[in-house]
This record gives structure tokens, C-alpha cells and sequence, in this order.
């Protein structure tokens, strides 16, 4: 299997296809495209890896099956090792797990626009608006309710790593790079997911990174 991502201090969706390869157990060749380089247009067009999803990351290319979207991912990955692997196994469990993540994929665009992710960063002084505030109470909301109900297991928001941990491990980088406040059940799972290996791996990876997307180093609008 090929894994193609981009850079790991700012790419969010590709964290989470690379945590599920990761989290598959399967061997894969990891390739990093240097996302909105000076040849980003011309890579777009031009890099037959990144055709199937007209430049977008992560794409996991399985022989001739080639899978965009960081769900889809786990999605056939789990098909491919077993599902128990990635959802939990209790049907209440997996049915908000799958709810969690289905609503962090599909939603939270304010957080997104006005918190991207950046690992190597710290902002200190950040001013949370109010659709940003929202998106930041439902996400506690639903880390509360999955720790409470589900989480016995294990540090983790089912109890043991799961696909809900994937797709919220950029939410957990973008609250500490903003300095986002959380209760204590909040900032033990964090702390949890950001000492995992796999994350450190990536995180160590990230800081380590040559590349500086302007972009994403600007303050975010109000």
C-alpha cells in the first residue's frame, strides 16, 4: 500500500489517513506531497497519484484500489482487517461512535476557518468567536458523554484507540496549539491522544518539517 499526504504540520485530514493506516496494522510506503508549493497547481495536474481525488490528501492506493477521504479510508481499511479493529464492538458504542465521527466529519467549519491546524505553533493570546465557541462546547459535549458512557476501557473516547480518536486527534492538536480551556476529563484524554506513539511520531516528524505555508501562519479572522 502507498499513502500519499501532505505536510504534516498542517494537513489535518492527512493525520487522520495516516493514523488509520497505522491503526490497520498493514505495511505502507508513506509519500508526502508538499502541499501549495510554488508547483502545487502543476503537481495537481500533472502527478498521476494525485488524480483520483483532483489534488486532494490523503489518497491510500491499494494496488489498483485507490481510496481519497480520510473515512473512506478507514473505512476500507477496516473491511480489510476487520471492523472491530477501528469501531467498538458494543452497538451503542459503535453507533455514536460512528455518529462522532460522521458529525466532526461533515461539520465544525468555523473551527476549521479560524483554528487550522499547526502543531509547531503556540497562540497565547487567541480570541475565540462565537461560532468557534460553539463548535468547542458541542466537541466537549460529545468527549464527555462517549468518556462517561464508554470510556472505562482505557484513556481513549471509547476506552481503547479507535476511529473516533483518529478523526479528533487534529481537534486535540488545534486546542492546544490555540490554548483552548478544558475540564479535566478533557485535558486527561488530550493528553492521552498527544503522548500516543503514533502521534508523537508524526508530531516529531512535523516540527522537523522545512516547509512554511503562509497561509496557515497568519492570524485567523474574528
Amino acid at each position: 500500500m502507498k499513502l500519499v499526504i501532505g505536510n504534516k504540520n498542517y494537513s489535518s485530514w492527512s493525520l487522520r489517513g495516516w493514523l488509520a493506516a497505522r491503526q490497520s496494522g498493514l505495511a505502507f510506503e508513506e509519500i508526502c506531497v508538499p502541499l501549495y508549493g510554488d508547483d502545487w497547481d502543476l503537481a495537481k495536474r500533472s502527478d498521476a497519484q494525485l488524480a483520483p481525488s483532483s489534488g486532494k490528501v490523503p489518497i491510500l492506493w491499494d494496488g489498483e484500489a485507490v481510496v481519497w477521504d480520510s473515512l473512506a479510508i478507514i473505512e476500507y481499511l477496516a473491511d480489510k482487517v476487520g471492523r472491530d479493529r477501528f469501531w467498538p464492538k458494543d452497538d451503542a458504542a459503535r453507533a455514536m461512535a460512528r455518529s462522532m465521527v460522521a458529525e466532526m466529519h461533515s461539520g465544525y467549519f468555523a473551527l476549521r476557518e479560524q483554528m487550522p491546524m499547526n502543531i509547531r505553533r503556540r497562540v497565547t493570546t487567541a480570541t475565540i468567536s462565537e461560532p468557534v465557541r460553539a463548535d468547542i462546547v458541542r466537541i466537549l459535549q460529545l468527549w464527555a458523554e462517549a468518556r462517561a458512557r464508554f470510556g472505562q476501557g482505557g484513556p481513549f473516547l471509547f476506552g481503547t484507540f479507535s476511529a473516533a480518536d483518529i478523526i479528533y486527534a487534529p481537534v486535540v492538536s488545534r486546542f492546544i496549539t490555540y490554548g483552548v480551556g478544558a475540564p479535566g476529563f478533557a485535558v486527561a484524554y488530550m493528553q492521552a491522544l498527544w503522548e500516543h506513539p503514533w502521534m508523537q511520531a508524526w508530531i516529531a516528524a512535523a516540527e522537523d518539517e522545512e516547509w512554511t505555508i503562509e497561509q496557515f501562519e497568519e492570524a485567523r479572522p474574528e
